[in-house]
């Protein structure tokens, strides 16, 4: 899981599935959180010039492969 944070105080939250050398993003059981509002938007590709932050919510013991791969 990880939260993603977007230009105009947006936030979601996911699955990340894949991303390439622009750092678009495909993020998968998304939610989108907007203060105490959570609206579940399924799969989205996120514009990586939209992306502000990216941060890890749940850091596993055991990683040996990166489970995105580029989308190249």
């Amino acid at each position: 899981m990880m939260k993603v944070k977007l230009n105009a105080n947006r936030m979601v939250v996911g699955t990340l599935r894949g991303f390439d050398q622009f750092m678009n993003l495909v993020v998968d059981n998304t939610v989108e959180v907007n203060g105490n509002e959570k609206n579940e938007i399924g799969m989205v590709v996120i514009r990586g010039n939209s992306v502000v932050t990216v941060e890890a919510l749940e850091p596993s013991k055991f990683v040996f492969w990166i489970s995105a791969v580029p989308l190249v």
